[in-house]
């Protein structure tokens, strides 16, 4: 997909990764830009900057993303490209709290769900549609110090999977994002941890990937081209790489989250 004169919907764009792909979509051509986010004021400031329309949107509640979804459809007449881009991170294993178990389960994953599900129609019935969804190299591979953030970002990948299974001869196209450590809000202050391995890198430099990859409408997104590598060795001899991530935990430490 070329960008130029695409309109798009991008969540979570208020900072991070978000926001340099809406300066980054706008530079490539893009006509609209409607850019979602629950920090409001952040999210005018980066709609002044960019053009965009920005709707305040908490990605918890499935009615503000069918509120979100309509206002772009209303506004543009289609939506080309959505980014379901919106996600946290939280640490802790199997006693994280009940409540943050939902949390991040309703943020990383059915943010995603509930986008598709109100933008899908549109798109099925054109035969004409993009779907980038940010999930992370911890949905491919792991993340010591996380369950909540490798459950949920491997249910991310799968959920993009799955679309690109069912709907792909229906004009529908997906990618998803898998990044390891990106400069955001949420690897301040740590560098970045396990994911850091290979380096951390700006969200303007993985925004390169992004639009290569959109370019030539491949599904996995991997500004970290090591993480393919990871993958391969994962399949390859699972127990080898069982061990060589408890290697990861025990250098890391298992509370180092991100």
């Amino acid at each position: 997909m070329k960008l130029t004169g695409k309109n798009i919907v991008i969540t979570g764009a208020a900072s991070g990764i978000g926001r340099a792909m809406a300066r980054r979509f706008r530079l490539e051509g893009a006509a609209s830009i409607m850019i979602a986010d629950i920090n409001q004021a952040a999210l005018e400031d980066v709609a002044k900057e960019v053009g965009a329309i920005p709707i305040a949107t908490d990605v918890s509640k499935e009615q503000d993303i069918k509120d979100l979804i309509t206002a772009a459809e209303t506004e543009f007449g289609q939506i080309d490209l959505l980014c379901n881009n919106a996600g946290i991170g939280l640490g802790g294993g199997p006693e994280t709290t009940d409540e943050n178990w939902q949390k991040i389960w309703e943020i990383n994953v059915m943010a995603h769900i509930w986008a598709c599900r109100a933008a899908l129609p549109g798109m099925l019935a054109r035969q004409d549609g993009y779907i980038l969804n940010t999930a992370s190299a911890a949905g491919l591979l792991s993340q010591v110090g996380s369950a909540p953030y490798a459950v949920t970002k491997h249910a991310a990948v799968a959920f993009s999977e799955w679309l690109a299974i069912s709907y792909g001869d229906r004009g529908l196209k997906v990618s998803v994002l898998c990044p390891q450590a990106v400069r955001t809000a949420m690897t301040a202050g740590s560098g970045g941890g396990v994911a850091s391995v290979n380096g951390m890198i700006e969200p303007e430099a993985l925004c390169d990937t992004v639009i290569e990859s959109l370019d030539i409408e491949e599904f996995l997104v991997l500004p970290h081209p090591e993480v393919k590598t990871y993958m391969q060795r994962k399949s390859q001899d699972y127990d080898r790489w069982l061990k060589g991530m408890r290697r990861l935990h025990a250098q890391y430490g298992s509370d180092n989250w991100p």
